[in-house]
């Protein structure tokens, strides 16, 4: 249980702390992507406003003798931002564009001046009957003229306005009764974007793993504790139950040998009936606490189990009669199973008997095998007077009794089901309980036939 327990923890503590990176990287991620179109969008509606170029007023470059700013450029006139009283230009140097120049309304906000010099762009002009009137390849050296009217025909007959295209993105505007497509160079931001996007995944991987050993080593040093009282309760529940054993076996002898001479002694009949009860208890006590070690010491063998089941839910048939109740059997024969045939029969008996004690006089119970895929399948079944208040998973907990069942008259101790699901566990198997209706309860058992298999 503790080792269930320990694993249970670590599975609980890594879904957590990978749920909590998975969101983090894919925030910062996504954020990562956004800002990266958003600059790309940015940049483009300046192209697009200016027929797939940069504005002249743009492009800062120091005046030749010539008159010329760049080699075959003409001086834009006028200067944006300049006034008359603008003769004298920042650090004396004239044909140069000052900072204030890139703060005017023409200008986006936080746009920096080196853009037009950073960035690859080409555009193509799509006339109104879908040809390509005009293609601009200046500034783009991976692209040639046969690209570029390939990618502007298929956007254009995809009738997109906007987005990417292989690592270039896109805009389209209406322009002298076309469309313009402008297409800017995304490589670097998009391989960047990529880079951290590995980056961060190969980080968190590694970040789980680091927390998975320290998980492992710290769950066993947090659980150990527990561990030893868990195993010195178990030691004490079965050496106490060795012990108890020896006097209840004497008392009981004694009680008969009284009874041989007082066979009508009412008080003989109850000792003996107390100490078979307590013998009983005891024997419960000792079998759940071997069930709760991590390895139970079950007899795994293949036995007919569907012989099995008939046999001993049969000998329950009399009872059944006895006690004016229809009880019904539903057994596919022939299936075999590989496990502790005597501790099956014990889950059988419990959850039999545990129908037959809870069902009212007039009641129906029925027990069904049947093999689905590589399991069996029992399920037994009985009318009730009412399904017991609160969560019926209560009923396989150790003692728990109902309210309405706390009295002696229905016999037991609170063990049965307690066992039924240790057998069951131990079988690497499932067992569970439910409410069809308010007058009827049904324990569904899940058992591998070849369990490890």
């Amino acid at each position: 249980m503790i080792r269930r327990l320990r694993q249970k923890f670590i599975v609980a503590a890594m879904l957590s702390m990978f749920i909590v990176l998975s969101v983090l990287m894919a925030a910062v991620n996504v954020y990562n992507y956004t800002v990266t179109t958003r600059d790309a969008d940015t940049t483009l509606a300046v192209l697009s406003e200016n027929k797939g170029r940069f504005p002249d007023w743009m492009i800062k470059a120091e005046e030749e003798d010539t008159g010329f700013i760049g080699p075959g450029v003409p001086r834009p006139e006028p200067f944006p931002n300049r006034t008359d009283n603008d003769s004298d230009r920042s650090g004396g140097e004239e044909g140069w564009y000052r900072p204030e120049d890139f703060r005017g309304e023409d200008f986006r906000k936080g746009m920096s001046p080196e853009l037009p010099f950073a960035s690859r762009y080409f555009s193509a002009l799509v006339a109104s009957d879908g040809t390509i009137s005009e293609i601009d390849t200046e500034h783009i050296a991976a692209v040639d003229a046969d690209g570029v009217t390939a990618m502007a025909a298929s956007i254009a007959a995809s009738g997109k306005s906007a987005g990417y295209y292989q690592n270039y993105r896109y805009c389209a505007t209406a322009q002298d009764g076309g469309v313009r497509i402008t297409f800017l160079d995304c490589s670097n931001s998009l391989s960047s974007a990529r880079t951290f996007l590995l980056a961060s995944v190969v980080v968190s991987l590694l970040g789980l793993g680091a927390v998975f050993l320290l998980m492992l080593w710290l769950s066993g040093r947090f659980t150990r504790p527990m561990a030893e009282s868990y195993e010195k309760q178990k030691r004490f529940i079965t050496d106490a139950g060795h012990e108890i054993k020896t006097p209840i076996t004497i008392i009981d002898a004694d009680a008969e040998l009284l009874s041989m001479d007082a066979p009508d002694n009412e008080w003989l009949h109850d000792i003996r009936a107390q100490t078979k009860r307590l013998a009983q208890l005891t024997n419960d006590l000792i079998f759940l606490s071997k069930m709760d070690e991590e390895r139970p010491q079950l007899q795994m063998i293949d036995f007919p189990l569907s012989d099995m089941v008939g046999e001993t839910a049969a000998s329950f048939r009399s009872r059944a009669i006895k006690e004016g109740k229809t009880f019904i059997l539903d057994i596919q024969p022939m299936l075999t199973m590989c496990g502790d045939e005597k501790a099956l029969c014990q889950l059988v008996n419990i959850l039999t008997d545990n129908a037959l004690k809870y069902s009212p006089k007039g009641g129906e119970v029925s027990l069904g095998l049947k093999e689905t895929g590589k399991n069996a399948v029992l399920t037994v079944t009985n009318t009730c007077e009412s399904i017991p208040e609160g969560n019926l998973n209560d009923l396989f907990d150790r003692f728990y009794r109902s309210d309405k069942s706390r009295s002696s008259s229905t016999g037991g101790h609170g063990l049965g089901l307690s066992i039924a699901r240790a057998v069951v566990n131990a079988h690497k198997g499932r067992i569970t309980v439910s409410a069809p209706d308010r007058h009827t309860m049904r324990f569904f058992v899940l058992l591998p036939m070849q369990p490890g298999k």
